[in-house]
């Protein structure tokens, strides 16, 4: 009887996947849904919009990054210059000794 018990209470693979009983979070999410939507239309967002703001958004991001990788790769190659000379020299003594 204890096997029975455990079996029942026990969740769905798709209630596991979920989270929860498929039912209550179609529910859930309806209910979520009605209340984001109407606070989005009392500010005056829409999907589409967001979606426009969002790609702008990353594209802002890779034009403005490739500079700064510009930057960064310049900053290594200079002190490369000088600190893998450095490095080599402080190498080849060490190994003399």
């Amino acid at each position: 009887m204890s096997e029975q018990t455990t079996e029942q209470t026990r969740p769905s693979r798709l209630e596991r996947l979920l989270g929860d009983r498929p039912g209550a979070l179609v529910l859930r999410l309806v209910l979520i849904s009605l209340v984001v939507g109407f606070l989005m239309s009392m500010l005056g967002l829409n999907p589409q919009s967001l979606i426009t703001g969002a790609v702008d958004l990353v594209r802002d991001m890779l034009r403005d990054s490739t500079g700064v990788l510009r930057s960064f790769a310049g900053y290594v190659a200079t002190g490369a210059a000088i600190v893998v000379p450095v490095w080599l020299v402080l190498r080849l003594t060490s190994r003399r000794r």
